[in-house]
């Protein structure tokens, strides 16, 4: 594990966010990395799953409610550094936790070969894996206490080139 240094000369630092088990790579693999910016109140992206590895996030500016299959809801915040093991796991919500200002986060996905990098999850897979979703009052509520339900796959469209391209 690399540990937090400082050089005296330059007094420039490194700083470890977040070390995981090294996920299993698959030979003519690829890595992308993309920038996600939700406006205030956002409900971030329908539930999907990352089915060609697993994804590095790092928050930069606002708060964001993170969901995956198996664990709580939990709020991310700036300078918070996440990860998800993608395959079979769903990732139940990236919402802007804040109707007062925009969130943004940095995502690296590894991308295996002939495997989408993201594909949307359907309501019925959900209901058939509604026993391996967490359960608290944040999965229930949306942002301030008031429902939130994100759009589904068929109803939401690509505003832009690069949402389209991270469609891909």
């Amino acid at each position: 594990m690399l540990q937090d240094t400082t050089d005296s000369e330059s007094k420039s630092t490194i700083t470890v966010l977040q070390e995981v088990r090294s996920p299993l790579i698959p030979d003519d693999a690829h890595v992308v990395t993309v920038l996600v910016n939700h406006p205030p109140g956002a409900p971030g992206y329908p539930p999907h799953r990352l089915p060609g590895g697993p994804a590095f996030g790092y928050m930069i500016d606002g708060e964001m409610l993170f969901e995956l299959e198996g664990e709580a809801p939990r709020v991310l915040r700036a300078g918070d550094a996440f990860w998800g093991p993608g395959g079979d796991v769903i990732h139940y919500r990236d919402a802007n936790n804040r109707t007062d200002i925009p969130c943004s986060f940095v995502l690296t996905m590894l991308c295996a070969p002939a495997q989408p990098m993201r594909e949307w999850v359907t309501e019925e897979k959900l209901e058939e894996r509604k026993g391996l979703r967490v359960s608290t009052p944040a999965t229930r509520l949306g942002l301030a206490g008031s429902p939130q339900s994100s759009p589904s796959p068929a109803s939401r469209s690509a505003s832009s080139t690069t949402e389209q391209e991270y469609d891909r």
